[in-house]
């Protein structure tokens, strides 16, 4: 098992290294001046100009700079934001627990109703529930996320007033933050409808952002089910006389969670880059509106760090899917 970790972990140096060029490069390619954006397009002097380029180490060689940038990362320096003046981790560890808590809940949301929808499409092969509940599936996976976004505001927000259309919360409620997680938040606030008014504003972005998810997990789950329950043990499992609900949940299920575990793992990567428009869409305060805003603002030393965060994030969940392998099918730990 040891040897297993270590593996991996080796693994994540040369794709790291790849992560750092792309998100230095990236950075490069945008349109526009760091200089300019930092010193302000008008009415900036030749010797001002030189003078931030030196500062901030825009006259060294390429290479040089991306050295340096190297070096920075590795003692913990994500560099300083240009609009806010701020440290890029600070920033980021601010905003990040409004991304984490859209993102939890739109996977508990795919997990939720994908497992259990693949299961039943599987045990209902060439069904009218199968088909429904495939095409169902399709139809959510090819549906674009800004479209489906303000479809919902439209019909909810707009026509049945029965959700906010923007933000975390009503302006109304005001409390220090504990957690970062504005439900548990508003819970230990003891402010009356708070809880009510952090739930209601999560709805509409969780459904948004789940719905590609929750299709490719109920899609994967299926598969997985119908290549599983064909094996001996399966049917063997049948032949004993076994309930049909102990057999799919306890001989089949298990067996088939490896891919399925695989799909979630890989859908955080498709969560990070769906909440890029869905926080955008709801104005929600997460790392993904504040990398589209720093965009807009040319601040590139954000988007530059910013990159390189989230690329962090997903290797480690990446990490902690293949960790599971083990727990979920032992033969794993015996390889």
């Amino acid at each position: 098992m040891f040897r297993y970790v270590l593996n991996k972990l080796l693994l994540i140096i040369p794709t790291l290294i790849g992560i750092t060029i792309c998100a230095f490069g990236f950075v490069r390619l945008l349109p526009g001046d760091p200089i300019l954006a930092l010193a302000g397009e008008h009415g900036v002097t030749a010797a001002r100009y030189e003078q931030l380029k030196i500062q901030f180490g825009f006259d060294q060689p390429i290479w040089q700079q991306y050295f340096s940038y190297i070096w920075n990362v590795l003692h913990g320096d994500f560099g300083t934001s240009i609009a806010t003046h701020r440290p890029v981790i600070s920033e980021f560890l601010v905003l990040f627990p409004a991304t984490i808590e859209l993102g939890l809940c739109a996977i508990i949301l795919a997990v939720v109703l994908g497992i259990p929808a693949g299961i039943l499409a599987a045990t209902r092969r060439g069904s009218w529930i199968d088909q429904s509940l495939m095409g169902t599936a399709l139809i959510g996976y090819s549906m674009p996320i800004f479209w489906w976004g303000l479809l919902l505001i439209i019909f909810f927000s707009g026509m049945l007033h029965w959700t906010p259309v923007s933000g975390r919360i009503d302006v109304q409620y005001f409390f220090k933050p504990v957690t970062g997680s504005m439900l548990i938040d508003s819970l230990l606030s003891g402010q009356k409808g708070a809880f009510k008014s952090a739930f209601s504003h999560l709805i509409l972005p969780t459904i948004v952002l789940g719905t590609i998810p929750l299709a490719v997990i109920a899609r994967q789950t299926r598969s997985a089910m119908l290549e599983v329950m064909g094996e001996d043990y399966v049917r063997t499992a049948r032949a004993k006389g076994l309930r049909g609900f102990r057999v799919v949940s306890v001989h089949a299920l298990r067996n088939a969670l490896i891919p399925v575990v695989t799909t979630i793992g890989l859908q955080v990567g498709v969560l990070l880059a769906g909440a890029i428009l869905t926080e955008t869409i709801f104005a929600w305060p997460g790392i993904g509106k504040w990398m589209v805003d720093s965009i807009f603002k040319r601040d590139y030393v954000v988007v530059q760090s910013g990159l390189l965060l989230i690329a962090l994030l997903v290797m480690a969940v990446n990490l902690l899917v293949d960790l599971l392998y083990a727990v979920i099918n032992p033969r794993i730990r015996v390889q």
